[in-house]
């Protein structure tokens, strides 16, 4: 498998405050890493320096066998987001519109890919529903074809069930492990530990120096940082 992203010896923060730092972790092709942590760790911000979206303040991310055109990207859904008045097939088409150079109207292709990605993810016949008449679950269904229009190798995903109930939430992460499964390599955020020790194949957990972790989700369980993470989530449920 070849190594698609390595992140070496990286620092995190905002305005010149780090939040995380010594972070050390790669991804490789087919790979499945959850990022944990408590809330404030700098979950997100690693995702937005993935992307190039934040500059980190010291230290390298590397993309070694991807290119910026073969990665899509999930992120937190806001409350205007929710309301925007476009259909399904509009939503999904830009998705493929963002890869290589901007053209202002779709293509032929970018319409073939938008319906593949549609048919992945059971949604077909979602396709002239106005996207803010859906159900939380049916929005982040589409928003996740939207994002894998874009992607050829890599998806990242901020804490992609937020919100949805349950039943949407366990829906949402099985299409996510068929995508991984298909060959898609993903980087998720997320706060759910459970879901994250069920899915993924690696675990990043990033916060203070004393709560970092890299390496596989066995290692992770068995781990002192990831059993204290464990039980503290269970006791948290149990009140």
């Amino acid at each position: 498998m070849g190594k698609l992203i390595e992140c070496k010896n990286c620092t995190l923060g905002y305005e010149g405050v780090p939040v995380t730092e010594g972070i050390n972790f790669t991804v490789s092709s087919g790979d499945y890493l959850c990022i944990l942590g408590e809330n404030g760790s700098g979950k997100s911000t690693l995702i937005k320096s993935l992307l190039g979206l934040r500059p980190v303040m010291s230290g390298s991310i590397d993309w070694l066998e991807v290119k910026h055109s073969e990665i899509g990207y999930l992120p937190q859904q806001t409350l205007v987001q929710r309301d925007f008045p476009a259909s399904v097939k509009e939503i999904i088409v830009s998705g493929a519109m963002t890869k290589g150079k901007f053209r202002p109207f779709c293509t032929k292709a970018d319409k073939e890919r938008a319906m593949k990605a549609m048919e992945r993810l059971g949604i077909t016949d979602l396709e002239k529903h106005c996207y803010r008449e859906l159900s939380g679950g049916q929005q982040q269904r589409v928003l996740l074809a939207r994002a894998l229009c874009a992607a050829d190798k890599v998806l990242l995903l901020d804490e992609p069930v937020t919100g949805l109930d349950p039943k949407a939430q366990n829906d949402l992460y099985e299409l996510i492990a068929k995508l991984n499964a298909g060959g898609m390599s993903m980087i998720m955020v997320s706060h759910d530990i459970h879901a994250a020790v069920r899915y993924a194949s690696h675990i990043l957990h990033i916060g203070s120096k004393k709560q970092l972790f890299f390496g596989t989700k066995e290692d992770y369980v068995n781990s002192k940082l990831g059993q204290s993470f464990i039980n503290s989530e269970e006791a948290e449920h149990d009140d």
